[in-house]
């Protein structure tokens, strides 16, 4: 972890707003993910709040040391510091295991042991594929203690958050209301892998209350796990935070901005000597924030509304790319 960021001390007049970045090091970052992570701290910035960082490396066969050293250099290059120690999921596997067994104590989780291809051919009778991928059927929502045990001989479960029927609505602050019946859509949802490892949902509600965030800017492909997620936060008794969810960056061929070749890592361009300023004004571009020159932070700052957010995908033209960024 890097040492020349020290954590800010907070001071009396400070806003109570707490915002956050919680990218997975599984990569270098590339400019989506940078777009966010400068978006929530100009959010953080302008409330006159705190700024975060947590790093999500629960995924331990992808998650790579010199990725969150090469992510943590790419922030502090921006400016993008972080204004208390950092957060890393792999060591709070104790925190996650008491939320699954105040939840189980609660009767609203249980084991499942259906493989992915059992739950794959639930799913090809009608309704049974959404959005979210195959609908859980419930196959394991109402087993006997005696076959829970039998089927534990062979199989270590997974552990599954009954969901509540019924829409889960909630205002988000760029999009605007957002409504889902979890039960309907995606069924009952995994909160434990069966190698005993937290899930995304319950790891990111857990985490956030813990840290006290008070508003999530995240990209819009995480909108439709929203209502999981206020569930889980209403079942575990903690406080919701705000949701933003930003429209993501797309390349040419319609596919998302992604951790590989030819997605502009920003370790590259930092490599190269860019002047940060430089990918500060694309990024401002792409948000609404600013016509493509070169721009400060703390300029940035007083620009900074959620209303000049854009509200549909930015597509990452290399052309436009390499000529806002000088690389010609």
């Amino acid at each position: 972890m890097s040492a020349s960021h020290a954590p800010r001390a907070s001071t009396p007049s400070e806003s109570p707003f707490r915002g956050r970045f919680a990218p997975s090091p599984t990569g270098r970052m590339h400019l989506g993910n940078i777009r966010s992570a400068l978006l929530g701290w100009l959010q953080a910035h302008a409330a006159g709040g705190r700024f975060l960082l947590r790093i999500e490396d629960l995924d331990r066969a992808r998650c790579k040391p010199q990725h969150v050293d090469d992510l943590m250099r790419d922030l502090e290059w921006l400016g993008l510091t972080w204004d208390e120690t950092p957060l890393i999921q792999s060591q709070r596997d104790d925190v996650y295991r008491d939320a699954i067994a105040k939840l189980e104590r609660a009767g609203l989780v249980y084991p499942c042991f259906c493989t992915r291809g059992e739950i794959a051919r639930a799913a090809s009778a009608p309704h049974g594929l959404s959005e979210e991928g195959p609908r859980y059927p419930g196959t394991c929502a109402h087993l006997t203690t005696e076959q829970i045990a039998e089927r534990a001989r062979t199989r270590a479960p997974a552990y599954r958050f009954r969901a509540r029927p019924g829409e889960v609505r909630f205002e988000d602050q760029l999009l605007g209301p957002y409504s889902q019946d979890v039960d309907a859509v995606v069924g009952d949802f995994v909160v434990r892998r069966n190698d005993g490892v937290a899930s995304y949902q319950l790891a990111v509600v857990v985490d956030d209350a813990a840290s006290g965030i008070t508003h999530v800017l995240r990209g819009d492909d995480l909108l439709s796990s929203t209502p999981r997620q206020l569930q889980l936060y209403a079942a575990l008794g903690l406080t919701a935070p705000a949701f933003l969810h930003v429209p993501l960056v797309f390349g040419e061929d319609g596919k998302r901005l992604a951790k590989r070749e030819g997605a502009f890592a920003l370790a590259e361009l930092r490599e190269r000597g860019l002047p940060p300023e430089r990918v500060l004004g694309l990024l401002a571009a792409w948000s609404g924030l600013g016509d493509g020159s070169p721009v400060t932070l703390q300029e940035l700052v007083s620009r900074f509304h959620p209303d000049a957010l854009p509200r549909t995908p930015v597509v990452a033209r290399e052309a436009v790319l390499v000529e806002a960024l000088g690389l010609r």
